[in-house]
């Protein structure tokens, strides 16, 4: 009787189990369906079924299945037949899954070849950016201008000098279209910006009068197209129209100017060298007069001596020596009455 009563027991309870299973087993797929059935049913219904292990792989994937679903009846509807695979790659790629389909649907609206890869590369470029492959695709479509120079440069003009030496000062306006072959590595807006403010001041300085750059203003915009600005950039260049020219200042006689007060002050430099040469030189010769006037004493001092020698030798007599005192006194007073009161050379 025991032993009965305790296979019995284990039946109920291997019973249970199973019946607690099968509850768990059935109250998730009731969850999945709960989960899923609104994404699954709106895909049938627009002609786009996906099925439902496809939408808990999503789940599990961490890939949104009502992103990827709406997505995917969106290029349907569009004629575009899209598989959920390529979807749930660029979305975890980081990519806008929306952008790309949005992209690729106004491509084919306008008869632009574009492919899915090629959008999703263009997506995952302007990541970042501020920009976006549906706004590449637009601008392919409706060229867009482009103001050079920007108004967020700080600039209002560029500015260039004619070869007369007038400067010249224009606005231009840039129509470009998205290349989309060349989007993804190419030069963006702001180095078609740099180039086209390039060509224009090179378009003025090859000018032979400001003159003509005003009369003429289209010279500039045809010498700036002829160069192939666009060559390696992500736009296509269509027109570059000159918006306003307006004279600048006098270049060519500020620089003239400038240059004459420089050659002004070498000129005066040069000359207070010389200057200073002069003076220095005048220096060295009044020092060298006093030298020499050193020399002129020193010899007359020694004229006393030779005398009183020559009174000792006996060469010398005293009426000798009285005659030349008198013919002194002679010189001085005749130098007196020719020029005045001023003292002889010998008295100095």
């Amino acid at each position: 009787m025991d032993i009965l009563n305790v296979i019995l027991a284990v039946d109920f309870f291997s019973s249970g189990l199973w019946f607690g299973i099968i509850a768990v087993v059935f109250l998730v797929v009731v969850l999945l369906i709960f989960n899923f059935i609104s994404i699954w049913v709106r895909a049938l219904v627009a002609g786009a079924p996906v099925g439902f292990p496809t939408l808990i792989f999503m789940r599990l994937r961490g890939v949104p299945p009502g992103l990827i679903v709406d997505s995917r009846i969106t290029a349907v509807k569009a004629g575009l037949p899209m598989p959920t695979d390529p979807l749930e790659a660029h979305f975890l790629a980081g990519g806008n899954v929306s952008q790309v389909i949005l992209a690729l649907i106004a491509a084919d609206k306008a008869g632009i070849a574009l492919d899915f890869n090629r959008a999703c590369a263009i997506d995952l470029a302007t990541k970042g950016t501020g920009k976006t492959v549906l706004e590449a695709v637009r601008t392919s479509i409706n060229p867009k201008v482009i103001d050079c120079p920007q108004a967020t440069s700080g600039k209002i003009t560029i500015d260039g000098v004619a070869k007369d030496g007038i400067g010249v000062k224009a606005k231009a306006r840039v129509t470009v279209r998205s290349n989309l072959d060349r989007f993804v590595g190419g030069a963006t807006e702001e180095t078609i910006i740099a180039r086209v403010g390039e060509g224009i001041v090179s378009a003025i300085g090859s000018a032979d009068s400001y003159k003509i750059v005003l009369e003429n203003p289209d010279r500039i915009s045809k010498a700036v197209l002829a160069k192939g600005l666009d060559s390696g950039s992500a736009f296509e260049i269509l027109s570059i129209d000159i918006a306003d020219v307006d004279i600048g200042e006098n270049i060519g006689a500020k620089l003239q100017a400038e240059q004459a007060d420089a050659d002004k002050r070498v000129a005066q430099a040069k000359a207070e060298v010389r200057r200073a040469a002069a003076v220095a030189v005048e220096q060295e010769m009044r020092a060298r007069t006093q030298e020499m006037r050193a020399k002129v004493v020193e010899a007359e001092a020694q004229v006393p001596l030779a005398m009183s020698e020559a009174f000792r030798s006996g060469n010398l007599g005293i009426m000798d020596y009285l005659r030349m005192k008198n013919v002194e006194a002679d010189t001085q007073m005749r130098g007196s009455i020719a020029g005045g009161d001023r003292p002889s050379e010998q008295q100095k």
